[in-house]
């Protein structure tokens, strides 16, 4: 079954050309592209190059704050400037707050990578959206996210966060206006315009959460290590030329 309205998947990791080809044939119009630790003009130039008449990718930034011990993640759409990571969580809502863009917290309340309640409610003039499901989370998980949105009332939204390809497109959200670009799908989700939210279910579904959270493993081992031992610093790091030290107030590293 095809989706109805202007279908967005609002958060993937993932981008080739078979990731193009699989959102088409899930009948996307749209995906929001934030790779980890990317900077953000290269995600917009593959942003670009991806992009055709039947599918659109936004650039966004799923921004890394905080130390590896104790990081949250926030989603930003409409991005006017880079933000890197490894900054404090209060610089970097402070940033996104400057730039006006639409701020959208990711698997709120799992493991140790979110946010939880007290910073949704810190910063709730600021966050636009709370993510209440991804193929990764676990139903205590998304029971937790659904309570986030009650008790604070923050719009909920649903996304494949996909890091590997065959999950594009197993969850997104349906608009009823298409959008021309990132600025206007950012507005949009900042004044709460209607939405509809799908996601996909079954054994076939259930295989793809299962190989998501192998990867998730491998990520928080292997992958970790290869960060922090071998690959040297992250091209997102506050020290990278390309922030001009505008973050050395705000960085945690």
């Amino acid at each position: 079954m095809q989706p109805e309205g202007y279908a967005v998947d609002l958060h993937v990791k993932v981008l080739d050309d078979r990731v193009v080809e699989r959102a088409k044939a899930r009948g996307l119009d749209a995906l929001v592209y934030a790779p980890h630790f990317t900077r953000l003009p290269e995600i917009r130039r593959q942003a670009e190059t991806f992009s055709d008449e039947e599918l659109t990718v936004f650039p966004a930034r799923e921004i890394f704050t905080g130390t590896w011990q104790q990081r949250r993640h926030v989603l930003g759409i409409g991005l006017e400037e880079p933000i890197p990571d490894f900054i404090t969580f209060d610089g970097a809502m402070r940033e996104l707050d400057r730039q006006d863009a639409a701020v959208l917290v990711p698997h709120p309340g799992f493991l140790n990578v979110s946010l939880g309640l007290d910073d949704i409610e810190a910063y709730d003039d600021s966050i636009d959206a709370l993510e209440v499901y991804n193929p990764k989370q676990l139903s205590h998980h998304r029971d937790r996210a659904q309570s986030f949105t009650s008790e604070t009332g923050h719009e909920p939204f649903v996304s494949s966060y996909a890091h590997v390809r065959g999950t594009v497109g197993e969850a997104y959200v349906t608009f009823t206006e298409a959008f021309d670009d990132v600025a206007a799908l950012s507005t949009a989700l900042k004044t709460d315009v209607e939405r509809s939210l799908f996601h996909r279910d079954g054994l076939s579904h259930g295989l793809r959460r299962a190989v998501e959270w192998a990867h998730l493993g491998l990520e928080n081992t292997w992958g970790k290590f290869d960060r922090l031992m071998l690959q040297g610093t992250e091209p997102t790091h506050p020290d990278h030329v390309a922030y001009d030290g505008r973050f050395n107030d705000v960085r945690v590293y």
